[in-house]
């Protein structure tokens, strides 16, 4: 039985938040999400060099690898960028939106926009993910040699970048899913 408010009257009352305001608040949180893993990833490639000085033969020669010298890499941090720069812009429309349900079009059309930076951001990595890999075990049918043995910090921090934004890819694959859940919702 329910305890008497200060008036004497008993009241089993329960309040309970609108299923469009919590929808709301987890779609602003899975952007912010979004929005700060793409942002480190992008600033540790960009920001990443390593300079060493490389002996072979009896010459020494100095060597640096940086972000601009392979084309997935530059791939891989203007697709983090990109999706950086929408998960703001479409932070802020959904902070912005009214929720009073009739915003179906706007809801998919962010969708279809979360959809394709996914498929941007999945692409760049898997870009990324396979020079990392010959970078790190090298080739030996063609005769590429390991370069991560060399520039060892270099490959940690595209690495720690790498994961980052594949956490963020996923992150943007709950953000479809969630608005398709959010769109059947509204539909029934």
């Amino acid at each position: 039985m329910s305890k008497p408010n200060v008036d004497g009257v008993h009241s089993d009352v329960k309040v309970v938040e609108s299923p469009t305001r919590v929808l709301k608040a987890y779609d602003v949180l899975l952007r912010c999400i979004a929005l700060s893993l793409t942002l480190v990833a992008t600033i540790i490639v960009a920001v990443d060099h390593e300079t060493k000085i490389i002996s072979y033969a009896e010459m020494h020669f100095k060597a640096t690898a940086k972000w601009e010298y392979m084309s997935a890499i530059v791939f891989f941090l203007v697709s983090n960028a990109i999706a950086c720069s929408y998960a703001a812009i479409s932070l802020v429309m959904t902070a912005m939106a009214r929720s009073n349900g009739k915003d179906d079009v706007a809801v998919l059309v962010l969708t279809a926009l979360d959809l394709v930076i996914m498929a941007l951001l999945f692409s760049a990595n898997g870009a990324a993910s396979a020079v990392g890999l010959i970078a790190r075990k090298g080739n030996s049918h063609v005769e590429w040699t390991k370069v991560c043995n060399v520039f060892d910090a270099y490959c940690r921090y595209i690495t720690a970048a790498l994961v980052l934004s594949i956490v963020g890819s996923a992150t943007f694959l709950l953000l479809v899913l969630h608005s398709v859940l959010k769109l059947h919702y509204r539909s029934t």
